[in-house]
């Protein structure tokens, strides 16, 4: 059988530079030059204050990684150098023999060593170049193309956000960042192993093909086994393909979160005596229908209710398996269904899509090219097509993934931000979006749908972000618009949209060493989004007041960006069946920063995520623009009374009104919220419930409501895995909230944006191993509402 010896021990780094005297430092391997030079204690962490804008020479730095193994000669044929990635430009020698160069972060590499090899003591170095240097020598040799940033980024297969994002920071990486080692082989190996796994009717199909390298010419056996099912094919001499058909009669079928089992079958492939492969499979079907842009699994539409997903960290070695499944935890904490892991990060680990198997979330995965024009010409083309051809062999078995997409932004970007006469007729990626791409597709992974791009209308004659057809970007809401503006869009699919909101309290808190104010140097530091924070303060418009001092920024804007993204969703899953989907950007950070996220960069759950939980479940229910909506996401049907109340803000009831609801599965009930409108809409609020559910709705903004000063009785009090907050109200509570993370940075609470009215009592849970001052957690700025007593007097209007 195949031997696979890893090669992660005793590697040295050293910078290959006149200017950079450093050498001979441990390195980590799976690892990078930034984590090393960090674990040694040679730079400062650069997530923290401006640390970043001094370590922008690691990314223009030569650096050489270095170890010695030793060999011991053993029976087999062949022995090869296995790079499972690279970043980026590479040079690998061993025992002074160069082995060839890489270019391409995103592809795997194999080199023949066997000859090289000495019994003993062996050397290996691999030597990485400037990614800078090499980008800006293409760019300089093909033209310049456009895009957001200056960074040279499209010149380079190397992941986009790596040079900087508007919510990432500049942190050009290099070093071995996947696995390495000796694979020693005899006769014959497995070179690839590509199953296609398709429903014929109640059976299953699974067609396996595979390719094999040779050390010899004889025959091989390649044999296959799935759910008692075997399979078996003879290679003749010289042959290096083959093709197995297993036909499974009636398999368990693999279902998306909230439609079935995740039931999955181990697939085992192998040539007997020399190589395996094994993998769990799903046997599902896929569909999108592009008139509606409706995705289908096993038949079933789905209602996606999505988050776009982005690297979780900058440096991707520190990204554990057990990190994606607090991750992951976190998505379905939020029902959200599907992640779309966007193109200007990485295909992602053999961990993110076993999760997503396992737990049933669904993987929409872009091809890698974000917001720019790409070239198309050598050696750029050559290895956009290997690591495309490697990657969808490599993820064709995985039941999650149920869409490729060709790029982000870059068809909207080519027909609407003037880049056509800056590019003068160079290329920019449409022979990938429009013809690689889907033939690859068509060729490796005929079971699954793919889109060109997002957004993308579904011709390349038509405006790509058109609301009416394919999948749309929503962007002048936070940019220049109010997010009122959602409720004028009438689209088909929404795969961005966000709006932006500081981090927790204690991420900032780590992450600014300084005075912690909104337009603090080292705060502003880490909002990379331009005009972000003034964006921010806008976007409170008429909703909410303006802040007076940092604790009141903090609270105001995570709150609003919460309800700016509560009222999108609310409006877009109204629109069903016309409107098929919403993907949020984003669920979350790679580092500590003011985005869109709802989980923050050291894992943080933020407002906008409790508000995701609220209205991305299978029910909902909401007051929007005097109707009362319902939205049953769910497969069965909704049945109760739905009773809608008016009350003045004293908590005196004005109207009622009780209607019975029998809603389809996946339908969409609107109701009037009241026959009787309010007579004083500055002091009367209307709530809706049935069966479980509660929305509370003031009937003007809260800056025109006459809200009364905040009065309640609260206590926090011990129990057994943190603290029982309980609160009382004596009069209104408008939007409480709990931020027990300033107190201690483990402490996280169940829930929170609660409208209570007098009488009223709720109690929060506060998970953490912290000892807590009690009266503290009941107090400002940890206990938040917003129409609370101001010490300072009334908030600025």
């Amino acid at each position: 059988m195949t031997a696979f010896r890893a090669l992660h021990d005793g590697w040295t780094l050293t910078a290959v530079s006149q200017d950079v005297q450093i050498a001979d430092v441990p390195a980590a391997v799976p690892g990078c030059v930034h984590t090393d030079l960090l674990a040694a204690g040679l730079v400062d962490d650069p997530y923290l204050d401006d640390n970043e804008t001094r370590l922008a020479w690691i990314g223009r730095t030569v650096w050489e990684y270095r170890t010695t193994f030793t060999w011991t000669p053993d029976p087999h044929d062949r022995t090869d150098l296995v790079c499972r990635g690279l970043d980026t430009v590479a040079t690998v020698t061993l025992n002074g023999t160069r082995l060839g160069s890489t270019a391409n972060q995103h592809r795997s590499y194999r080199f023949p060593v066997r000859h090289l090899l000495r019994e003993g003591a062996n050397t290996l170095t691999v030597r990485f170049d400037s990614a800078y240097a090499y980008a800006e020598a293409l760019q300089a040799a093909l033209g310049d193309r456009p895009g957001p940033y200056t960074e040279p980024y499209p010149f380079i297969r190397k992941t986009a956000c790596n040079f900087g994002w508007d919510w990432g920071p500049t942190v050009v990486t290099a070093g071995i960042w996947k696995p390495v080692g000796l694979e020693s082989w005899s006769g014959a190996r497995l070179a690839e192993v590509r199953p296609e796994v398709t429903l014929d009717g109640p059976d299953g199909h699974v067609r396996v093909h595979v390719r094999v390298e040779r050390a010899d010419e004889r025959p091989v056996t390649v044999r296959a086994a799935v759910a008692g099912v075997t399979g078996e094919a003879v290679l003749a001499p010289g042959a290096r393909t083959a093709r197995l058909d297993l036909h499974v009669p009636a398999p368990d079928r693999w279902h998306p979160r909230g439609h079935g089992a995740q039931t999955r079958y181990d697939l085992a492939v192998d040539l007997p005596g020399r190589d395996s492969w094994n993998a769990r499979i799903g046997f599902r079907e896929v569909a999108l229908d592009p008139a509606t842009f409706t995705l289908s699994v096993n038949g079933t539409p789905v209602e996606v209710r999505g988050a776009n997903w982005i690297p979780d960290d900058a440096f991707p070695n520190r990204v554990t398996r057990a990190r994606l499944a607090d991750r992951f935890g976190q998505a379905l904490g939020a029902n959200v269904n599907l992640l779309r892991v966007w193109a200007g990060g990485m295909y992602e680990s053999e961990d993110f899509y076993e999760l997503a198997d396992e737990l049933g979330l669904l993987v929409w995965q872009d091809f890698l090219f974000a917001c720019a024009a790409y070239p198309e010409e050598e050696p750029i083309r050559s290895e956009v097509e290997a690591e495309a051809r490697e990657n969808i062999a490599r993820l064709v078995h995985r039941p999650s993934l149920v869409l490729w997409c060709g790029n982000n932004e870059n068809i909207e970007g080519h027909a609407d931000w003037d880049w056509q006469d800056s590019l003068a007729g160079r290329s920019w990626g449409a022979a990938y979006y429009y013809d690689l791409l889907p033939r690859l597709v068509a060729e490796l992974d005929p079971t699954r749908p793919y889109w060109p791009g997002t957004p993308y209308s579904g011709r390349p004659d038509l405006p790509p972000n058109d609301p009416a057809e394919g999948t749309v970007h929503i962007w002048d809401v936070w940019n220049r618009e109010d997010y009122t503006r959602y409720g004028a869009y009438a689209p088909r699919f929404v795969a961005e949209f966000g709006f932006q909101g500081p981090p927790a309290h204690a991420t900032l808190r780590r992450a600014v060493s300084g005075e912690l104010h909104q337009d603090a140097p080292l705060v502003l530091h880490h909002q990379k989004a331009t005009d972000g924070n003034a964006k921010l303060l806008r976007g409170l418009g008429a909703h909410l007041p303006q802040p007076s001092g940092y604790d009141d920024w903090h609270y105001l804007t995570q709150l609003n960006q919460a309800r700016a993204i509560t009222y999108g969703i609310e409006h877009f899953r109204a629109l069903a069946p016309h409107c098929r989907g919403t993907i949020v950007w984003q669920l979350n950070d790679c580092w500590p920063v003011t985005s869109w996220a709802a989980v923050d960069g050291d894992g943080r759950r933020k407002p906008l995520w409790y508000a995701l939980r609220r209205v991305y479940a299978d029910r909902l229910l909401a007051v929007r623009d005097g109707e009362v909506v319902l939205v049953n996401g769910a497969a069965d049907r909704w049945k109760g009374e739905l009773s809608v109340t008016r009350h003045r803000f004293d908590g005196t009831l004005l109207a009622g009104e009780v209607h019975a609801v029998d809603l389809d599965a996946h339908g969409v009930l609107r109701l009037p919220a009241m026959t009787d409108g309010p007579a004083d809409p500055a002091r009367e609020l209307l709530v809706a419930a049935i069966d479980g559910h509660r929305t509370v709705a003031l009937c003007t903004e809260d800056l025109e409501a006459a809200l009364p000063e905040a009065e309640f009785d609260a206590r926090a009090e011990r129990v057994d895995g943190g603290y029982r907050v309980t609160v009382t109200a004596r009069t209104l509570l408008r939007e409480l909230a709990l931020f027990p993370d300033r107190l201690a940075a483990d402490a996280w609470v169940d829930d929170m944006m609660l409208t209570l009215l007098p009488g009223e009592q709720a109690a929060f849970h506060v998970t953490t191993d912290a000892v807590l001052d009690p009266t503290a957690l009941v107090s400002a700025p940890v206990l938040r509402c917003v129409n609370e007593r101001r010490a300072g007097g009334a908030w600025e209007r």
